[in-house]
């Protein structure tokens, strides 16, 4: 008979998306049970991943009464079906699922790390994220940040014993499907169709970036080293035209041959995800440039970003903070160099200066001069573009990922 485990995050959509298929591959070898929020969605979600559900209102917000009943609905599911393990993911579920299994005796207690958005608190609102935080570590058996540089904030911050902590295999909560994202699944037809309806050219050079259109994806800085490339594109036309001559010095420098190269490729920025407006919205003036600048094609979310990818250059991701980017990932595997920050998970991706350039956060013109040199020197570029899909297989294929976790519910299966 198969052991129980249970699943938990606070959305269905995290089971969805951060946790595609691993699912029905832990089926195989556990009785698996997804418990979230939003009951219809649970079980749409869960059907697809052929799991029991068991439906738990759960809030991302900090909500003491609705938190205290949730903590007993699972508790008493817990003390009922008596799992052999609890698997959480996203904060509010970690915290409330880790309480309920301690205090129902669940003998392996987990909870996955996939970033910590109470870096960017401070105050008395860090101070209360940090109690928080703590209490979710002490009552889990096992802590997995799915980054090594997570595991090494979550040390310096003191939330656990480093003992407790564990990244499994190379990090990522559940990998890459590098068979769906493949730049191969996608015609020169197809792309040159897709490139066409947006106005990007044969000569233009595409900078994407995926995801939520706010302040600590770095979007501000990305419009603003964008800009700043196309007035360098600008100038260097007019150079080129005779209106201003090059200097002998310029003419034989590196800059003056990198800004040559420049005016072979036209920079287009394509951002694919959606404009938020409530919370760490952008600053005006990158909303204005966004609305009016022709070279930068926002087309809002896409189910499938995979096309959009396919006919972009490089992926530009300037963020403050990550657990373990999925972007990059699917970037790379679809064959784009990365321009990441220096960032847990993005610095574990990107290795600098072979399938990518990593560059500090919140510096607009270290992240301009990355972009410049992926616009003018193509040898580097297509060193990069060569390196970008191999080193996502070789290491974060999604297999690889699960069964990492796989290894490790059977390490602790033994030692019960």
């Amino acid at each position: 008979m198969l052991k129980k485990l249970i699943r938990i995050t606070t959305v269905p959509m995290s089971l969805e998306k951060l946790l595609e298929n691993q699912l029905r591959f832990m089926k195989q070898y556990y009785n698996v049970t997804a418990i979230s929020s939003d009951k219809v969605n649970l079980e749409r979600v869960a059907k697809l991943q052929e799991a029991s559900t068991f439906h738990v209102e759960m809030t991302r917000k900090i909500t003491p009464f609705k938190d205290l009943k949730a903590v007993w609905q699972l508790y008493s599911y817990f003390k009922k079906e008596k799992p052999l393990m609890v698997h959480t993911h996203t904060p509010k579920a970690g915290t409330l699922g880790m309480l309920a299994a301690k205090l129902a005796g669940v003998p392996h207690r987990l909870h996955t790390i996939a970033g910590l958005p109470l870096l960017e608190a401070t105050g008395s609102k860090r101070k209360l994220l940090n109690a928080v935080e703590k209490a979710t570590y002490a009552c889990a058996t096992h802590i997995y940040p799915n980054s090594f540089g997570l595991k090494e904030i979550i040390i310096q911050e003191q939330f656990c014993k480093p003992a407790k902590l564990k990244v499994l295999g190379n990090g990522s909560s559940n990998g890459i499907d590098t068979a769906y994202f493949n730049p191969e699944n996608f015609s020169a037809q197809q792309n040159q169709e897709l490139k066409n309806s947006l106005g990007i050219h044969p000569n233009d050079f595409a900078f994407i970036f995926v995801g939520r259109l706010v302040g600590d994806k770095g979007i501000n800085e990305l419009v603003a080293a964008f800009k700043k490339v196309q007035r360098q594109k600008s100038k260097v036309k007019s150079l080129n035209k005779g209106d201003i001559k090059f200097s002998n010095n310029e003419q034989n420098s590196s800059t003056g041959l990198q800004n040559r190269q420049l005016t072979t490729h036209n920079p287009k920025l394509l951002l694919v995800g959606p404009l938020e407006t409530d919370l760490d919205p952008l600053h005006k003036n990158t909303l204005l440039e966004i609305d009016e600048n022709p070279n930068i094609i926002s087309v809002g979310y896409q189910k499938d970003v995979r096309p959009y990818l396919a006919i972009s250059n490089c992926l530009s991701f300037p963020s403050y903070r990550e657990g373990f980017p999925n972007v990059v990932m699917q970037a790379g595997a679809m064959g784009l160099p990365s321009i990441v920050t220096n960032i847990n998970g993005c610095n574990e991706i990107i290795i600098e200066g072979q399938n990518g350039t990593i560059i500090p956060v919140k510096d607009t013109n270290a992240l301009y001069n990355a972009m410049k040199k992926m616009i003018a020197d193509d040898n580097y570029d297509k060193q990069l573009q060569q390196n970008a899909r191999p080193m996502i297989v070789s290491r974060y294929e999604q297999h690889l990922v699960w069964e990492a976790i796989l290894a490790e519910y059977k390490r602790l299966e033994k030692n019960v």
